[in-house]
């Protein structure tokens, strides 16, 4: 395979790893494979330009990113529905996306992994066609989002921080966003602290992202308690992955939601891909089932 690597050495762990001795390591284990490998280092704020410009190439087989979910989702949108597969190198706070491809943490590990891996076709949402890996979201995300951009960071603990510390700033005085949601046809009105929808339903017993890619289903995740009591409860449920027992959370899955929105404030008001974006008055969440490529460990067991 012919495969292009981008690596932003802005992007989370990148900023602190010896780029020189990275590129190497990958280059030996691609060469050792049979692929052909060229690595390239961007600057955070070159990154996405240089994605476009990879993904309107002919001669690419695997697109390989590093960076952190941001980069990985302006990556996949790039991608999508295209012949270009997407490679991930985990380098972020999160990488969410890369868990549920099963790609190993750890920068050696998954270069070994990537080099050794296969192609296949996993889903991908989009919310009014751009697409997103992870999940769309609004209400206290968006809210918590708004608060840590506020908070000074330079490391990936530095952000970890400074999201707990917006957490609970968010908390002091959470929204309640008034929507209708049409959920596979069926309209309901919702008045919610939070709502969110994922690409895939996330899995149990660890931090929210889906354990199969392949699923075929949006999971929609809607706040039915406001007291802050039960709204901290949900927020710390899904993160330890014990959302299934929380009673303050409705959980439901579809192919398609349609989100009206009739608020004041539509500047920043959700969140996709972990990234602040405006809310529209109508907002149409569908799901392409295997409508990206993505180089997998060949040990996944969403192949099976």
């Amino acid at each position: 395979m012919k495969i292009l690597a981008l690596l932003n050495r802005d992007g989370g762990s990148l900023k602190t790893t010896d780029l020189g001795q990275l590129t190497t390591l990958m280059q030996d284990e691609f060469r050792m494979h049979g692929h052909e490998l060229t690595v390239d280092d961007r600057s955070g704020d070159e990154i996405v330009a240089a994605i476009g410009k990879a993904a309107a190439r002919d001669d690419l087989d695997v697109l390989l990113v590093g960076g952190g979910d941001g980069t990985v989702s302006a990556a996949a949108t790039a991608l999508a529905n295209g012949r270009i597969a997407l490679g991930i190198l985990p380098a972020g706070t999160m990488n969410l996306f890369a868990r549920t491809l099963q790609i190993p943490l750890a920068l050696d590990q998954a270069v070994a992994a990537l080099a050794s891996g296969v192609i296949t076709s996993v889903d991908i949402a989009s919310v009014n066609g751009t697409p997103f890996v992870h999940q769309y979201a609004v209400g206290l995300h968006a809210r918590m989002v708004r608060m840590r951009k506020r908070i000074s960071y330079a490391s990936r603990l530095g952000k970890m921080m400074a999201t707990t510390r917006a957490v609970f700033m968010a908390l002091r005085r959470f929204p309640v966003v008034e929507l209708e949601l049409e959920i596979d046809g069926v309209m309901q009105r919702i008045a919610s602290p939070a709502i969110a929808i994922s690409n895939n339903l996330y899995g149990d017993g660890h931090i929210p992202y889906a354990d199969d890619p392949k699923g075929g289903e949006l999971g929609i995740y809607i706040c039915i308690d406001r007291d802050l009591r039960s709204v901290l409860k949900v927020a710390v449920d899904i993160m330890l992955g014990t959302w299934r027992q929380n009673r303050s959370l409705k959980v439901t899955s579809a192919n398609e939601v349609r989100i009206f929105y009739r608020g004041r404030h539509y500047r920043n008001r959700a969140v996709r891909d972990g990234e602040l974006v405006d809310i529209e008055p109508e907002m149409i969440v569908t799901l392409t089932p295997k409508g990206l490529n993505v180089l997998a460990p060949s040990d996944a067991t969403y192949l099976r």
